[in-house]
């Protein structure tokens, strides 16, 4: 990993992959990563940690089946929303998105239980951004 600035338009630039998060950045035991979301992702729990997401542009929902019920929140490009430990989620977006993740390192795209995944969705750890 680098230890020069990284332009995120220029990391961004260096895939066009949906759902194959790219890790810019290491911050302790934390990946920085950017993903392409379009479509719908996988419903999703990651059962230890807390999921942070950042949208850089365009906009997405995030569904999440929760004690109350199934509720879906939407953020458009600037918000920040955090997914808590132990909930079923499912990102995803109409018409497209760039989004930063924080995640600890070798957190699963998939989480640790998960539906079908569909062959678009790349189940990885995340993968190094070109420098």
């Amino acid at each position: 990993m680098t230890t020069n600035p990284i332009d995120l338009k220029t990391a961004l630039d260096g895939f066009d992959a949906v759902w194959s998060p790219r890790i810019i950045a290491y911050l302790n035991d934390y990946d920085i990563r950017l993903a392409r979301f379009h479509g719908e992702h996988v419903w999703h729990v990651h059962l230890e940690t807390d999921e942070f997401f950042l949208v850089l542009d365009g906009e997405i929902d995030i569904a999440l089946r929760e004690r109350e019920g199934e509720r879906t929140v939407t953020l458009p490009r600037g918000s920040v929303f955090v997914v808590p430990r132990g909930t079923f989620h499912k990102p995803s977006s109409a018409g497209g998105a760039a989004v930063l993740l924080v995640e600890p390192t070798g957190t699963l795209s998939v989480g640790d239980d998960h539906d079908e995944v569909p062959g678009h969705v790349d189940v990885t750890t995340g993968h190094p951004v070109r420098e």
